[in-house]
């Protein structure tokens, strides 16, 4: 009897040892009570949590060293989030800032992380090494608007080296004189040279390029109360400076606004890449860039669908993924869903990344989560 158990012993440590991803995230997702369970994903894919305990987790970036930082927008927070022993469940979480002014987009670059407050970008040098020890940040530029309204901002770097930020309409419909609003901005390293990118976008809280033409793409958000199924919220492609994608005339390509709609044409604007449901929210997104994945999915856009509010029957809550067709968007599917259990919400996506090992990180900050989107494990 001893001699069996010290044999079921050693094979439960063997198994541990061939499988720490899914036992870690197992392990935490018991002790969380996040029911994963209801979360549904195609065949040869696995979810676990890889992340807990981050307080409103937004917008994410990974550093060349593999250290994860988050932001977050209601908490006033920025994460280091640290898998020491590689096994892809994160062993420790230290709040590198706090306090701040929705802190929702970070960035990464030589050693230095920039976040994104609503009228500022901030940079904290050499952060890696004294994240228990935070520097006094640098202020990167403050010379955005104050508004809190769509004034959270998601960043990132792009194949140029510049910097960009958006700055959300500070309304659900408007128009206002200063041209800063409802545009995607961007600017060098150091503040310098800020400019406008693109006109007439409402509210994007992600976007990437594409990684073979590195040409610009986003999400959007869409008007408000126009009812449960209009205006469809979208996916655009900025290949250029310069373009307007209609907000507040127009509405996903081809919609006018009730109110501003006379005053332009919507034939005036650059057409969406793609029409998503309606008050879904999408967020962050990502091409994938990963090895781990079947080939289908290579150079394909996940979304992070936040979820609706202003719709009867509640709608997101999901991954979805932005299928092309030689660089055309040929289809929109459902990625993985189980977030809304019978028109309740438990956890919100809002930010997508690629990890080294190919698998997917998801924010969540509702459940105050990460998780790990595998194959094949």
């Amino acid at each position: 009897m001893k001699q069996w158990l010290v044999i079921s012993m050693k094979s439960l440590l063997a198994v541990a040892v061939l499988l720490p991803n899914s036992l870690a995230g197992y392990t935490a997702a018991k002790r969380t009570g996040i029911p994963l369970e209801l979360v549904k994903l195609p065949p040869g894919f696995k979810i676990s949590i890889y992340a807990t305990d981050i307080l409103n987790a937004r917008s994410m970036v990974l550093s060349p060293a593999g250290m994860l930082f988050v932001g977050t927008r209601k908490a006033g927070k920025v994460y280091a989030v640290l898998d020491r022993n590689g096994d892809y469940c994160a062993g420790e979480v230290v709040t590198v800032a706090k306090n701040l002014n929705m802190p929702n987009g970070v960035a990464f670059r030589n050693g230095s992380l920039y976040v994104a407050e609503v009228n500022r970008i901030l940079r904290y040098d050499k952060i890696e090494k004294r994240i228990h020890s935070p520097p006094k940040p640098v202020i990167v530029t403050d010379k955005f608007p104050n508004d809190r309204y769509h004034g959270w901002k998601y960043i990132a770097i792009g194949p140029d080296e510049m910097l960009y930020v958006p700055v959300g309409a500070p309304c659900n419909i408007c128009k206002k004189d200063d041209p800063r609003y409802a545009t995607v901005m961007r600017m060098q390293l150091d503040g310098s040279g800020l400019e406008i990118y693109t006109h007439g976008v409402r509210n994007t809280v992600g976007f990437d390029w594409h990684p073979q033409t590195k040409e610009l793409w986003f999400t959007n958000n869409g008007r408000d109360w126009m009812g449960d199924d209009l205006p469809p919220d979208t996916l655009h492609h900025a290949p250029q400076k310069g373009l307007h994608f209609g907000f507040p005339f127009c509405h996903a390509g081809n919609i006018p606004d009730p109110r501003y709609g006379r005053k332009r044409g919507c034939n005036a604007f650059a057409q969406p890449a793609m029409k998503l449901s309606a008050h879904v929210a999408p967020l962050g997104m990502k091409f994938y860039t990963g090895n781990m994945f079947p080939s289908r999915y290579r150079n394909q856009v996940f979304i992070a669908e936040h979820g609706s509010w202003n719709r009867s029957v509640p709608i997101g809550y999901r991954i979805t993924l932005a299928i092309f067709d030689k660089n055309n968007t040929a289809r929109y599917e459902i990625f993985a869903q189980g977030w809304l259990n019978n028109n309740k919400a438990w956890g919100r996506p809002v930010d997508i990344i690629v990890i080294n090992d190919g698998s997917l990180l998801v924010s969540d900050d509702r459940a105050g989560v990460i998780y790990r989107i595998s194959y094949g494990e």
